[in-house]
């Protein structure tokens, strides 16, 4: 583990006991509940999938997920969120499987999925461009890529000492994410969101968007 991935690591764990206070984290409004899971609904196959959720931090988007049918995976870094993701599905009634590792390279082995969906992680990545390439080798054929993103208005703060190297600090634009993930699949659709205060809790004044592609 390279000391910038120590430190992200570490940073992550601390911050795993309060991360669901932020609305768009612990989705605990149920306006901001209902709106994720609205637009899950609409990205995720209509029958029982395995889905793998990278960054999947503590789980919320997987417990939504989990209660629409499918087989959820989700992998996160930080063995804190990992410990409260597995305790919130448990405490849903849910199944799934949570993995201590790095998203960008997944430790689920020869497993294939149908949907792999990634949410705010692109941008704490060394190598966003390769973590693009492994998750489209973890996806079946027609499986689907979905990549929720943005451009923060804090963009360019250095979250832990090394961070302003990373080549998507900040967040990746709509255009920008685009054309990396292009050449990787058949299709791919760019839906605005920055519209949908429901989803963050409030109005934001930044890009965010979902990227939704076909393998």
């Amino acid at each position: 583990m390279t000391e910038l991935t120590s430190a992200i690591t570490d940073y992550w764990d601390a911050a795993a006991r309060a991360f669901d206070d932020e609305p768009d984290h612990g989705l605990r409004a149920e306006h901001t509940r209902a709106a994720w899971d609205r637009l899950l609904r609409t990205w995720a196959p209509a029958d029982p999938a395995d889905v793998l959720d990278v960054g999947c931090g503590t789980g919320s988007l997987s417990v939504l997920l989990a209660a629409a049918g499918h087989r959820v995976t989700g992998v996160d870094l930080a063995p804190q969120m990992i410990e409260q993701a597995r305790a919130k599905l448990a405490a849903a009634g849910f199944a799934g499987r949570f993995l201590v590792g790095d998203a960008a390279v997944p430790p689920t082995g020869e497993a294939r999925f149908d949907l792999l969906l990634c949410r705010h992680l692109l941008w704490t990545l060394p190598d966003p461009q390769a973590a693009l390439r492994e998750w489209v080798a973890r996806l079946r054929p027609n499986g689907r890529l979905v990549l929720v993103e943005g451009r923060w208005a804090e963009a360019g703060q250095a979250y832990v000492p090394g961070a302003a190297s990373l080549p998507w600090n900040g967040g990746v634009s709509s255009a920008d994410l685009a054309s990396a993930v292009r050449p990787l699949v058949t299709g791919l659709r760019i839906e605005p969101l920055s519209d949908e205060a429901d989803l963050w809790g409030g109005p934001v004044n930044d890009e965010r968007y979902a990227l939704i592609a076909h393998i």
